[in-house]
């Protein structure tokens, strides 16, 4: 993106100025985003894509809406199920098919909030802060490269799908023939 900006800092006149725009919740990035890009242009940084549409189509006069991405609820504790496989929140224990699937509890929070209801994108930043306290993206990329490894065995099992530039989500379970 590219604004024209005079010496004056008048939007309307002068020279054309590029505008980096940084979307995320982690600060180390956004300081090394900041770092890398020194001196090409001004960077603007938000949180997440409410704050980014808030800060690209309010109108100057209106306040910026204080709204924020409504997570999907999880029960705190009981049974999340995506076809065959079962969470057992309360017992800490995940079964695919009666079996047992050894998961780590980050592993296994992270699979419960992309299996349990309603079925959603999760942002990287709702991951991050639900599953991995906080932690960085690139610690939600390690966990979620190690539980599809674990996904990938289960026939007909939940896949962890990426959506470019957002997060990731799963496929609704396959449907039950009831015959």
């Amino acid at each position: 993106m590219e604004i024209t900006v005079g010496a004056d800092g008048d939007v309307s006149s002068g020279q054309r100025v590029p505008i980096i725009v940084c979307v995320s919740a982690d600060a180390l990035m956004l300081e090394r985003v900041r770092r890398q890009l020194d001196g090409v242009g001004q960077v603007v940084s938000c949180e997440d894509l409410v704050q980014l549409r808030a800060l690209l189509f309010s109108s100057p006069s209106a306040p910026a809406p204080a709204v924020r991405p409504v997570p999907p609820r999880v029960e705190a504790r009981g049974l999340v199920e995506w076809g065959e496989l079962v969470v057992d929140r309360a017992g800490h224990q995940v079964t695919w098919r009666g079996e047992p699937l050894p998961l780590t509890p980050t592993e296994r929070e992270l699979l419960v909030l992309l299996i349990g209801p309603p079925l959603a994108v999760w942002s990287y930043e709702q991951l991050c802060a639900s599953a991995l306290g906080g932690a960085d993206t690139a610690a939600l990329q390690s966990t979620i490269k190690r539980l599809r490894r674990r996904l990938r065995g289960l026939p007909g099992g939940p896949q962890v799908h990426t959506v470019r530039g957002v997060g990731y989500r799963l496929d609704p379970p396959p449907r039950r023939n009831d015959r």
